[in-house]
């Protein structure tokens, strides 16, 4: 699926549906996949009313630093201009009715979830929650690894800390302009993270340019005395389509 997404993106490329436009940082454009600005796309990824669970909330197995933090991004929502996504079982129910150019998408028939959401015991898998300002482009991920993602006994493997980055890149870049296919992603380890502590994402969008995001990403604890690793990623922007609605 992933290679027939890539042979597709690179076909509309040789096209010409993405301009080769060079440049720093853009604001957010004028118009975007439905036709309005940056806030339209955050305003269907985040529905204010909706009946599907959302895994980004607390729960029992949160450690004291994530709830802590957590309630003080909340504050910050309030007046600082973050907002915090949801976090629903699958992809498909954060964009719905979109068309990728040149891609079948599977019916909607079946069991289908993001990877990080795959495990469903609270505090067994992927606990996490992420935060995203839009004007400023970054995010923030409060990252809680449970012990069936363990690797060293008592430790994280390096793996689920690669699928959080890429993950929490994918939402800021899909936000942030429309970036849908990670095209490259770099990390570099510097230390474990302790199995049920909090390793705390930060993720920058660093340039747009040539249809690309590039953005980088440092995680550490807390206090940031300790760094667990430090990544960069390249996202290919796609113009998508909104399927007609079906009446």
């Amino acid at each position: 699926m992933m290679r027939r997404g890539f042979q597709a993106a690179a076909r509309l490329g040789r096209c010409g549906a993405f301009p080769r436009t060079p440049g720093v940082l853009r604001a957010p454009r004028s118009t975007s996949a439905f036709g309005s600005s940056t806030d339209s796309l955050v305003s269907r990824f985040c529905p204010e009313k909706t009946d599907l669970k959302d895994y980004a909330l607390p729960n029992a197995s949160w450690c004291r630093d994530m709830l802590s933090l957590y309630q003080e991004f909340l504050e910050k929502t309030k007046s600082e201009g973050w907002i915090k996504l949801p976090s629903f079982q699958s992809n498909r129910d954060h964009i719905r009715g979109l068309k990728l150019p040149g891609l079948a998408v599977p019916s909607d028939k079946g069991d289908w979830r993001i990877f990080t959401r795959g495990i469903q015991e609270e505090g067994q898998g992927y606990e996490y929650v992420i935060f995203f300002h839009p004007s400023q482009k970054k995010s923030v991920c409060l990252f809680q690894p449970g012990p069936y993602l363990e690797g060293a006994p008592g430790f994280a493997h390096g793996g689920s800390l690669v699928a959080m980055m890429d993950e929490t890149f994918s939402k800021t870049a899909y936000l942030a302009g429309e970036g849908l296919f990670t095209l490259s992603l770099n990390i570099r380890f510097k230390n474990l993270i302790p199995v049920g502590s909090l390793a705390v994402l930060n993720i920058q969008v660093e340039k747009i340019e040539e249809q690309k995001l590039h953005m980088s990403c440092v995680a550490q604890s807390r206090d940031q005395q300790t760094v667990y690793a430090k990544s960069s990623g390249v996202f290919l922007q796609l113009k998508l389509e909104e399927e007609p609605s079906q009446t």
